[in-house]
């Protein structure tokens, strides 16, 4: 679908150099949009961005670091003006045994999964476009379900959502929607390389109300439903995008 109020509107994304931000960056960008993406990978968005051209600008960030998400978001403003979206996507997943969880991951978790969002809502909220201006926030259908060796990845993404429910109310009366996209189990080069095997996929199948399985760009337009004013009457929710997987 064709979302022709985003052509030429400036969107800032992290993590946009793999997976689910990097199909969300070619997206936006093919609909006419100009997208300020960072990554700590820099090989990755130096490509993407030169593959993609002028209308898009990659920056290393790490998220980890306050004064660099507010040079990079200060710096894109410069360039971009007033922005319609913001897409909060950079998060870490690493399965650890409850047992062997240790404070040190627990807090590194919720530094990268959550921390980020608050910043950068916070820093681009003052120049997203009153009336227009969404944030857009990465959940996981594992928070709907509940999974296995996940407790800190799961908890970081339920307060994704409790979040966005807060923000939303808050922000509000200025005309800016904040929700939060949840995936089901999306097939990104990292998926498929380090969890996904062919036992993994027969399985999802079956738990999935449609099997087909969820692709990267099957997410991103998702999210440009929901940067677009198509999606003008929809705040403070979380949105499943699982191909029914929590509906089981």
């Amino acid at each position: 679908m064709s979302y022709k109020d985003l052509k030429g509107e400036a969107i800032l994304i992290t993590g946009g150099a793999n997976g689910i931000g990097q199909a969300t960056v070619e997206a936006f960008v093919n609909l006419g949009a100009h997208v300020y993406f960072c990554d700590v990978d820099v090989k990755k968005g130096q490509k993407l961005e030169k593959e993609l051209g002028e209308k898009c600008f990659f920056t290393k960030v790490n998220l980890q670091r306050e004064g660099e998400i507010k040079k990079w978001i200060k710096d894109s403003v410069k360039k971009g003006g007033k922005f319609r979206a913001l897409v909060n996507n950079a998060a870490i997943d690493p399965r650890i045994p409850i047992e062997k969880t240790t404070t040190k991951d627990w807090d590194k978790i919720f530094s990268t999964n959550l921390k980020p969002y608050f910043l950068t809502s916070r820093e681009i909220l003052p120049h997203l476009q009153p009336n227009k201006g969404s944030i857009i926030n990465l959940g996981s259908v594992t928070y709907h379900i509940g999974w296995s060796e996940l407790s800190a990845y799961v908890s970081s993404k339920g307060a994704i959502s409790g979040f966005t429910r807060a923000l939303a109310r808050e922000v509000g009366p200025r005309g800016i929607r904040v929700n939060t996209v949840s995936p089901g189990w999306v097939m990104t080069e990292r998926q498929l390389r380090e969890h996904v095997t062919p036992k993994a996929k027969k399985w999802v199948k079956e738990v999935q109300c449609d099997p087909r399985l969820l692709m990267p760009e099957d997410i991103a337009e998702v999210i440009l439903f929901l940067a677009s004013v198509s999606s003008r009457a929809i705040t403070g929710q979380t949105l499943l995008a699982d191909k029914g997987w929590a509906h089981t």
